[in-house]
């Protein structure tokens, strides 16, 4: 994940414009407002990126924190924040050290694409050990293995014609076929999952798992998954298996 943080810490072209970055965010802002049940939950956004819309979800619950890896990105978004009073920034390192179920909903939307298998094992760890018994983890955008990326790009293309920036869109996607992002994609790859090998995986953390119906953000041919702490036969949270 090391080569995809730096990345995502530099001058990147990965949003096709102004637009497009500020759409994203306010999407994918509205989907997570939907998962919060209640105006005092306590709500983690794990790798959270730019976040530009967190404000609106910081105004949904009764506080946010914004856990992002990268330090050029964290440091943008203390800066960003420091005056919301419902909002703390924190590096990945920094949710070990968290009060043990303390969170209500831990969202990780666009993040296991970039991971090891054995890193976002590592992640669904820390991120159980943080969850109240009642607390759900919400895993977005996650890329399946018989869809390509021809239906990213058309994913792309509708969003882009149905808000007004379909020229930018088309002149981002070769942008982005000549750029780093393209040549890092190419030389790692982003991992995949199916739904049962997710479900799988996350039962393997102490998760029970099911897709949900609509995927967070833009593309439907994406998946969400929606976990909760396993349960043994007395009904109290189960350990990993």
């Amino acid at each position: 994940m090391d080569e995809w943080i730096d990345y995502y810490d530099s001058t990147h072209t990965i949003y096709a414009s102004k637009l497009h970055r500020d759409l994203h965010f306010q999407v994918v802002a509205s989907d997570i407002i939907g998962y919060i049940t209640a105006p005092n939950a306590v709500v983690l956004d794990y790798a959270c990126g730019e976040a530009l819309s967190a404000a609106k979800v910081a105004d949904a619950c009764g506080r946010l924190y914004l856990a992002e890896p990268a330090p050029g990105v964290r440091g943008r978004l203390i800066a960003r924040f420091a005056r919301h009073t419902r909002i703390r920034v924190r590096s990945l390192d920094d949710l070990r050290t968290m009060e043990e179920k303390s969170i209500d909903l831990v969202v990780m939307n666009s993040v296991a694409q970039y991971m090891t298998p054995k890193e976002l094992d590592t992640a669904f760890a820390v991120i159980r050990r943080l969850l109240k018994p009642s607390g759900r983890l919400v895993i977005g955008d996650i890329l399946r293995p018989e869809v390509g990326m021809i239906r990213d790009i058309i994913a792309l293309l509708r969003f882009a014609a149905t808000h007004g920036f379909l020229r930018d869109a088309l002149i981002g996607l070769i942008s982005t076929a000549l750029s780093d992002y393209r040549q890092l994609r190419k030389r790692i790859g982003l991992k995949r999952y199916g739904k049962s090998e997710m479900v799988a995986k996350l039962a393997a953390a102490g998760f029970t798992a099911a897709r949900a119906p609509v995927n967070i953000g833009y593309n439907p041919w994406r998946m969400t998954f929606v976990a909760r702490h396993a349960l043994d036969r007395t009904g109290a949270p189960a350990g990993p298996g």
